[in-house]
């Protein structure tokens, strides 16, 4: 197929790692110039041929493009994604249904009173998740977030059967990259409350690092930032 591309990535340079997709991708924002960036973030990953579905060329394209702006734009220091986590809200819903209120710290139980009158912690969870624009409410959110940003670093640091549990992030830990952060309301969008309760994560590709990584993840381990850790046990 001479000529035809077969996938394509979509790159934002900026400064500093971007931790929200609307903000990222609005037309009304200024033109910033490139040789002032010193973050390449990746977006968006395409097949452009159907045929092709389930062929992953995404990670020679990924560390191709990131070696080549290095060379074209040596003031670019750091790579990473911002990336959905769609299937944390599925994942987070079924430890709801089988543990109840296991699943949460005393601690976390315990910051839901102020805001709630279930007498079950996981309930008040679901509850509070299922009132129009929860996210708006400066006491819900705060009682929320933590738990949440909890329950999502324990999802994409564990794995079963030596694979990450979201595909994402089996997608770029396979690559080589790391569990960077996670973006509290990173996309407000409707698909983003959906599929992860508007949480978005980086995943930083260190071209230093991507070989070890990759072996890391091989074995089994899912290589996270100390923020990302220290998240995950709360």
């Amino acid at each position: 197929m001479p000529d035809e591309p077969l996938i394509f990535v979509e790159v934002a340079l900026v400064d500093g790692m971007a931790g929200n997709v609307q903000r990222l991708l609005d037309a009304r924002d200024a033109t910033h110039d490139a040789k002032r960036a010193n973050t390449a973030i990746f977006y968006s990953i395409s097949n452009c041929q159907q045929g092709l579905a389930g062929i992953s060329f995404g990670n020679f394209l990924i560390k191709r493009v990131a070696e080549q702006l290095s060379r074209d734009l040596p003031n670019i220091k750091d790579f990473a994604t911002l990336s959905p986590i769609p299937g944390l809200r599925q994942h987070v819903e079924h430890r709801a249904k089988t543990e109840g209120d296991a699943m949460l710290t005393q601690s976390e139980i315990a910051s839901l009173g102020p805001v709630t009158d279930e007498a079950h912690g996981t309930a008040a969870v679901l509850k509070l998740l299922a009132k129009p624009n929860w996210w708006e409410v400066p006491a819900i959110d705060k009682a929320l977030r933590p738990i949440l940003t909890r329950l999502a670093a324990v999802y994409l640091t564990a794995t079963d059967k030596g694979r990450a549990l979201d595909r994402v992030a089996h997608f770029h830990l396979g690559n080589g990259a790391i569990v960077e952060r996670l973006n509290w309301l990173g996309d407000t969008s409707a698909n983003g409350f959906r599929q992860s309760y508007a949480m978005m994560v980086n995943y930083r590709y260190k071209l230093s690092d991507v070989d070890a990584n990759h072996e890391a993840y091989a074995t089994g381990k899912v290589v996270a930032s100390r923020e990302v850790r220290a998240q995950a046990k709360g």
